[in-house]
């Protein structure tokens, strides 16, 4: 609200639009902000047909509405959304009332969409959705999301296909034989939210302790070097003090690779809000700081694992040091890496194999046999300078735009849901 009011101030004689799961769920409150139309999200991939109706845009201008994507901001990796809308009923969360049912994209504009991108120069994909799991259900087709992987892993000849954020009630031990074709890569984020049974049956999640713990054990026997992180909720209304040691202690004996760490956030609407024993903000605030210790433990014994292995990595971006440049990139199950070469080498969108030498905070340094200038072990600008952090941005999300199942914005980034707060500061760039 207070950006739409700086805007306005900022441009008086400009039109303003607003539209995603505020204009949604507060179409009124947002009207009284000043703006000129508010959009919901059913319509929202019609803005540019509105705006020519409304005499706001030239028809002749240039603007075409996509529905699938790609997002991306280098033509490295794209994060394609295939679905929308969410059919459960998690009581902390308002995408449902938000963006409705699941609705499924086409999967022959789907294989489209990849080719443009692989003629684009595109490397890797990152399918995405508000509840990707449950592609293809609202066909009737229960396995849609393993048929369409299929699909994608036989008609294009993609290096890279990357899932987001999955349900852990949506997948079975065979979806897990996918990842024996190696172009579908070793990492699932599989959000749990609470590992109490009794705060998962408040949320009304579809899952227990016991049932993810064998679902995750499953894909650690059937996928090799594979990455499990997950989204844990703190603070959720009526969570005791033994509640929260039992999700801590299940949370450490799963291992998981990275912890993205949620404070509960009332949403107005949803069940939670209205629950008794709300949590006090300092006892929440508390509770994410010991799980972001134990987030930051999980992240470094996971990454030390692989320290005198060789890992393929797509090189995304570099910065220039003078003589020499630092190179970023993700190895296929999720780890930040650094190399550095000297200022002549491109390796940008390559995928090279890397020897891992060290872990650095959010991350690891290697060097690419042949390549990477001696100095990668330190990390550093100078010779003997600190190895450098990782995480490059501190800062946290604002929210990925209310659930939508894709990491915007920054693209180490999982699916942020209304109802939760973030608290963890992003581990990688």
């Amino acid at each position: 609200r207070a950006f739409i009011r700086q805007l306005r101030r900022a441009n008086p004689a400009a039109k303003i639009i607003v539209t995603g799961c505020l204009a949604e769920l507060e179409a009124d409150a947002v009207e009284a902000l000043g703006v000129d139309l508010v959009v919901g999200n059913d319509a929202k991939d019609e803005l540019p047909q509105i705006l020519v109706r409304d005499g706001w845009l030239d028809a002749h201008d240039s603007c075409v509405p996509r529905s699938t994507g790609p997002a991306a901001v280098s033509r490295t990796r794209a994060f394609l959304k295939v679905q929308d809308g969410c059919d459960n009923a998690c009581t902390f969360c308002v995408v449902t009332i938000a963006r409705g049912s699941g609705r499924s994209i086409d999967g022959e504009r789907i294989i489209e969409e990849i080719h443009n991108l692989r003629n684009l120069g595109y490397r890797e994909v990152v399918l995405s959705g508000v509840h990707l799991g449950s592609y293809g259900h609202d066909h009737g087709d229960s396995r849609g999301l393993e048929r369409l992987i299929r699909r994608i892993l036989a008609e294009t000849d993609l290096p890279r296909l990357r899932l987001s954020s999955l349900e852990p009630w949506d997948l079975e031990p065979r979806f897990f034989e996918l990842f024996g074709d190696r172009r579908l890569l070793p990492h699932l984020h599989l959000p749990l939210q609470s590992g109490c049974n009794a705060t998962l049956r408040r949320m009304a999640r579809k899952t227990t302790i016991e049932g993810f713990t064998e679902l995750v054990d499953s894909a650690r026997r059937t996928i090799a070097d594979i990455a499990v992180s997950t989204d844990v909720m703190v603070g959720f209304p009526g969570e005791t003090d033994a509640d929260f040691e039992e999700s801590l202690t299940a949370v450490e004996h799963l291992g998981f690779s990275r912890l993205h760490i949620f404070r509960y956030s009332r949403r107005e609407g949803t069940r939670a809000a209205g629950m008794p024993d709300q949590v006090p903000t300092e006892i929440a605030q508390a509770r994410s700081r010991r799980l972001r210790d134990l987030g930051e433990r999980l992240m470094s014994t996971f990454h030390s694992k692989f320290i005198g292995r060789r890992l393929d990595v797509l090189w995304e971006e570099s910065t220039d040091l003078g003589n020499r440049r630092r190179w970023s990139g993700l190895t296929g199950n999720y780890i930040r890496v650094l190399t550095e070469t000297d200022s002549g080498t491109d390796i940008g969108n390559e995928i090279t194999a890397v020897e891992i030498e060290a872990c650095v905070p959010g991350g690891v340094v290697g060097s690419v046999p042949g390549v990477s200038c001696t100095a990668v072990t330190t990390g550093a600008s100078q010779p003997g300078d600190p190895i450098p952090d990782v995480g490059l941005d501190r800062s946290w999300e604002s929210g990925s735009t209310a659930g939508q199942g894709v990491w915007s914005g920054r693209r180490d980034r999982p699916p942020h849901r209304p109802g939760q707060r973030k608290d963890q500061p992003d581990p990688v760039r």
